[in-house]
């Protein structure tokens, strides 16, 4: 197995007694050491009204991440087309592409990335629901291109830029558009596990080359929280565990505390709920996580693996990269290995 590309997605987490101050100064920190540790791009994505995430204004983030490193790629993993007009997604990657050339992605999502309530004040005017997803790629991508004499409408900066644009998706709608587009793909496997297995087939089996991207490409996400000892990384991952219970209770929050036992803070179901959402992270101390990240890789065969880690604790935080990386390398030399007699 030759070593793949690992990135980071960062939700740039607001943690409980922090600020979103905090989370850009330690999101640019993390991006930093993910420059060091070898990883391949640093993705922020787009949620809004959400008290504990604070990447809302995404562009802006990434403006902010790119400048506070040097050869990282730094995008969007992703940005909710419907959201936008193609259009001003257009000029501000456009300019993020001027400003840190050859460094930025654009990762393209249909959800709302809230509420229907957020949904419907993000949108006021557009009645665009995602059914025109299709139609507002085609539209992004040919923004991007060169303008052509007596063009009505450029976008200034973006037109002509390289700006490479992927397929975000949680569901097999996502691999067949990004296979049709001959785009690349990467699909949220980190909360959304159930189809990933079959979406990276379908998208592998349909994809049709395009002038972007001449055979399929597929990234993964997974979550990754590790530490020293297991019983560090799953009181550690205790954080995300809240953090998914809050949601699906309505009442979404800044990231909490790590605590020592979840037992008294959710129901069976709900117990039952989150291992399901959760089931392909990998926590545990180095040597657990090179096993599990060794088992992911050779089941599911990605081209790359985005990892996201929402811990609590930015110095842990940092070290969860850290250690990744380190099963990352050694899980790739072993595979280079020859077989034993």
């Amino acid at each position: 197995m030759a070593q793949i590309p690992f990135s980071v997605l960062d939700l740039s987490p607001i943690p409980q007694g922090k600020t979103a101050s905090d989370a850009f100064r330690n999101s640019a920190d993390l991006a930093r050491h993910a420059e060091r540790l070898g990883y391949q791009r640093y993705w922020m994505a787009e949620h809004h009204n959400m008290p504990g995430i604070a990447s809302a204004a995404t562009s802006v983030v990434i403006g902010h991440v790119a400048a506070a490193t040097k050869t990282i790629r730094v995008g969007a993993g992703g940005i909710m087309l419907p959201n936008h007009s193609p259009l001003v997604i257009a000029e501000q990657f456009g300019t993020l592409e001027a400003l840190f050339p050859g460094r930025i992605d654009l990762g393209l999502g249909r959800a709302p990335g809230s509420d229907m309530r957020t949904a419907h004040a993000l949108r006021k005017g557009m009645m665009n629901d995602g059914d025109s997803f299709p139609q507002d790629v085609r539209e992004l991508q040919a923004y991007f291109q060169d303008a052509v004499p007596g063009q009505a409408v450029q976008a200034v900066p973006g037109a002509g830029l390289n700006v490479p644009l992927w397929i975000l998706g949680s569901s097999l709608f996502g691999a067949q558009l990004a296979a049709a587009y001959g785009l690349p793909y990467a699909f949220a496997s980190h909360f959304a596990p159930q189809q990933l297995m079959s979406a990276v087939r379908i998208y592998r089996q349909n994809f049709m080359p395009s002038e972007q991207l001449a055979k399929p490409y597929v990234m993964v996400g997974i979550n990754v929280t590790a530490a020293e000892t297991d019983e560090e990384a799953k009181r550690l991952f205790t954080s995300v565990q809240q953090q998914f219970i809050n949601l699906r209770r309505g009442t979404p929050g800044k990231l909490p505390p790590p605590v020592d036992n979840m037992n008294d803070l959710w129901s069976p179901m709900e117990a039952e709920q989150v291992a399901q959402t959760l089931s392909r992270a990998i926590v545990g101390n180095p040597e657990t996580v090179k096993r599990g990240l060794a088992d992911f890789l050779a089941e599911v065969q990605p081209d790359e693996v985005i990892a996201a880690g929402q811990i609590y604790d930015h110095a842990a935080r940092v070290r969860s990269f850290e250690i990744l990386a380190e099963a990352r390398d050694a899980v790739a030399a072993e595979a280079k290995a020859p077989a034993a007699e």
